[in-house]
């Protein structure tokens, strides 16, 4: 009912879902959804590795913008980040979904919600349904308890929630959404919530009935 309501929900919000039960069947989706020859940027994600994105856009079947090429400098990734808003088809992951049909999302850099919210043609969120949360509170919650330290422990930043395994901003009392620690390392700096979309299924959501990503 959970699911069933979220997707009922994204729908009316002019997203549309795909729903997979297992995570190999993204990739076969994703060779009706994407053409041959289209650009294909990407934005940080665990759960595209873990559902073989990356080794399908890597086939030669797309002019892929692979942010994660082995000796990328830092001006090279960063005109990757650029280019990606040029792409015909732009694939990431979210942070949480609410039940009420929003995607919510937190990054260091903004690239990616800059992304999902205006440039590239389509853009295909993946997700397993580990993503879903009844509301905004509980997706605020669920960055600072699980998304942000998770990611902070797999880039080695040196932050509070590295090491304690939440935000700091928990510790205090009625903590606001942008709370968090002052490291120069923070990953936590630009929000973004994605609810009723103007241009209709041009985001869209596959939702895999696993737990993928953090």
């Amino acid at each position: 009912m959970k699911i069933q309501k979220t997707i009922k929900n994204l729908e009316a919000n002019n997203i549309k879902v795909y729903y997979v039960d297992n995570k190999e069947d993204v990739v076969p989706l994703l060779k009706t959804l994407i053409s041959e020859g289209d650009k294909v940027a990407v934005g940080g994600s665990m759960t595209l590795f873990e559902t073989g994105v990356i080794d399908h856009l890597r086939s030669g079947r797309y002019v892929f913008l692979d942010r994660y090429q082995e000796n990328l400098t830092r001006e090279q990734i960063v005109s990757i980040y650029r280019d990606s808003f040029l792409a015909d088809t732009y694939m990431t992951s979210t942070n949480a979904i609410t039940e009420n049909g929003e995607l919510y999302n937190v990054d260091g850099n903004g690239n990616r919600i800059s992304a999902l919210q205006h440039g590239p043609k389509s853009v295909i969120v993946v997700a397993g349904i580990n993503k879903i949360v009844p509301d905004l509170d509980a997706a605020i919650h669920r960055v600072k308890t699980i998304a942000a330290p998770k990611n902070c422990v797999r880039l080695n930043c040196d932050t509070y929630c590295n090491k304690a395994g939440q935000c700091v901003s928990l510790n205090r009392d009625n903590p606001q959404m942008t709370d968090g620690c002052s490291s120069e390392s923070r990953i936590c700096c630009q929000y973004s919530i994605l609810a009723k979309q103007r241009h209709k299924d041009r985001i869209k959501v596959i939702l895999v009935g696993e737990s993928l990503g953090f």
